[in-house]
């Protein structure tokens, strides 16, 4: 099993920056994948970005490519997300994910955290 914390949300106004952390451990070895999905009240979960564990490769959903930046930390087991320019549309609960298969990672991701809130205000 993959245990996923997720840190770092909060209340922010538009036009600021946040960094969100998720620490990964238990079997982190089978980890290939990690990234972020989030979701809104009232709106299904999206895909937000996703980064692969070895050579760093990152992917992002539209909505959110120049302003958020996925990163990892291999040796802490650790993956980030900077986001910059916030809008309020971006208010959701964000969620780290991981899995093993990279093809999975943008659409259903095996573990998931319990997720974390991110409000911005206008």
């Amino acid at each position: 099993q993959v245990q996923l914390v997720e840190s770092g949300g909060g209340l922010v106004q538009a036009g600021d920056s946040l960094r969100l952390s998720c620490a990964a451990s238990g079997r982190t070895l089978i980890i290939n994948v990690v990234g972020w999905f989030r979701q809104a009240p009232g709106k299904e979960r999206e895909f937000v970005a996703a980064i692969t564990w070895n050579l760093g490769i990152t992917n992002y959903a539209d909505s959110v490519k120049g302003r958020f930046t996925i990163s990892r930390e291999n040796a802490k087991n650790t993956v980030y997300l900077q986001m910059s320019s916030l809008k309020p549309e971006d208010t959701a609960v964000y969620y780290c994910t991981a899995d093993p298969v990279v093809l999975r990672s943008w659409t259903s991701p095996y573990y998931w955290g319990q997720g974390t809130q991110v409000t911005v205000s206008s």
